[in-house]
């Protein structure tokens, strides 16, 4: 397993932020196409006359969920076996495909078609932009390039919500303009990252005397630790995130607290508000401070604006506040601090296929939970508060009790002394 290791170590130091940015947009598009179909989701509900088991279906198998974890699995690996650039390169044109279908979508089964395509080129992108970002970061500034990924993470959202809000009148004429703009930003992404280079990390596993190794290496010893720490740690965060982030605005009018703009509204804010927590405190000082200390301040911040809607009934002012707390929390919590662990703590050579397994398992987990979540929320909001309470509890002992040390060491040092321990 060494061999797959032996890297010519000669620290990267030029910070190439061109190449993050188109990396990291990556997750703009993801973001951006669960929050298109979470803002839409109440317009197709009306337009269709859709019931809350199709409502589950479409968020099941979109790119909130399942099909973003088997196009991140499938991705992953081809990944470590091609190359990280053949597959940011062409992803791209598969998400405009299905997005192009949402654009034009005349019946339901067109939805959760168009919805399947954009997850699986989603969930393939992902491990690949996060590995490039890992592997091409100056080893003192990991952190803050990952954090520029994040940022778009939340700007993909506001962008997508604003636009909403500004085509409210339009109906779903409006969605479907939301959904177009993803087409372009899919289309020129893929043409501006025909010029990157591949990973300098990834070649030079490729070089003679490579023997790749098997999958199954990650499922021994300390990588086999890191695998449930991650997935224990980003699952249940994802599984309050997933519902959360697809079903607030749908969940806000089905109670009656608030009307389609003021939901949108509403929502553009808490990603507002991770945007800037990104880039002040987790860009700042991620690569500076204790990680496991900031995650855990991250952890009760989310906990104690989550409790919130599972104390007091469901109001605009409850709400904002919730927002507040959980955009501040969330831009320099779990989300950020997974896609960071998940590239530090497995070998250049299996670093996607990892990152691939652990995407897949939180976003199919979500998937299931997801279609059932329109039931819970007919029965009552408060019982479901409490469940996703209960997640972000979880997710944060498992984060702070595992939280590894990395910061300002390379990806090859870190191996080193996986392997030592």
């Amino acid at each position: 397993m060494s061999q797959v290791d032996i890297i010519d170590e000669v620290p990267i130091q030029k910070d190439n932020w061109k190449n993050t940015i188109l990396a990291g947009l990556a997750n703009y598009i993801d973001a951006g196409s669960i929050v298109a179909g979470a803002a839409a989701l109440a317009l197709w509900k009306e337009v269709y006359g859709l019931s809350d088991s199709f409502v589950g279906l479409i968020a099941a198998f979109g790119p909130n969920a399942i099909g973003a974890g088997v196009g991140a699995m499938i991705g992953g690996w081809l990944c470590d076996k091609l190359g990280r650039k053949r597959i940011y390169q062409w992803d791209m044109l598969v998400y405009a495909i299905g997005m192009t279908l949402l654009v034009f979508a005349t019946a339901p089964w067109m939805i959760v078609t168009g919805f399947l395509i954009v997850g699986l080129a989603v969930g393939a992108d992902i491990p690949a932009s996060w590995s490039l970002i890992a592997e091409e970061a100056p080893d003192t500034r990991r952190g803050k390039h990952s954090g520029v990924a994040q940022v778009l993470w939340n700007l993909g959202p506001v962008v997508v919500l604003l636009m909403s809000l500004a085509l409210t009148s339009l109906g779903a004429l409006g969605a479907r303009i939301v959904f177009a703009h993803l087409v372009v930003v899919a289309i020129g992404l893929s043409l501006l990252r025909r010029k990157m280079a591949e990973s300098r990390r990834w070649k030079e596993t490729q070089e003679a005397g490579y023997q790749r190794p098997k999958v199954s290496v990650l499922f021994q010893g300390p990588y086999l630790k890191s695998i449930l720490g991650l997935v224990g740690m980003y699952g249940f965060w994802n599984l309050w995130a997933g519902t959360n982030g697809f079903f607030f605005p749908y969940i806000l009018q089905t109670v009656g607290a608030a009307t389609q703009a003021q939901s949108v509204a509403i929502q553009a804010l808490t990603f507002g508000i991770g945007m800037l927590s990104n880039y002040f405190i987790f860009m700042k000082f991620v690569d500076k401070v204790n990680q496991r200390h900031m995650f855990l301040m991250s952890a009760i911040i989310q906990v104690v604006g989550m409790a919130l809607l599972a104390i007091f009934p469901l109001t605009i002012p409850i709400a904002v506040l919730h927002v507040f707390l959980l955009g501040f929390g969330g831009g320099f919590g779990a989300q950020a601090f997974f896609q960071l662990w998940s590239a530090e703590m497995f070998p250049t050579a299996l670093r996607s296929t990892a990152q691939g397994v652990c995407f897949a398992v939180v976003r199919i987990t979500l998937g299931f939970f997801s279609f059932f979540v329109p039931i819970l929320t007919s029965t009552g909001f408060t019982h479901l508060a409490v469940i996703l309470t209960g997640f972000l509890i979880v997710s944060g002992l498992v984060g702070w009790l595992w939280a590894p040390s990395n910061a300002g060491k390379s990806l090859e040092q870190i191996q080193r002394e996986q392997r030592a321990a």
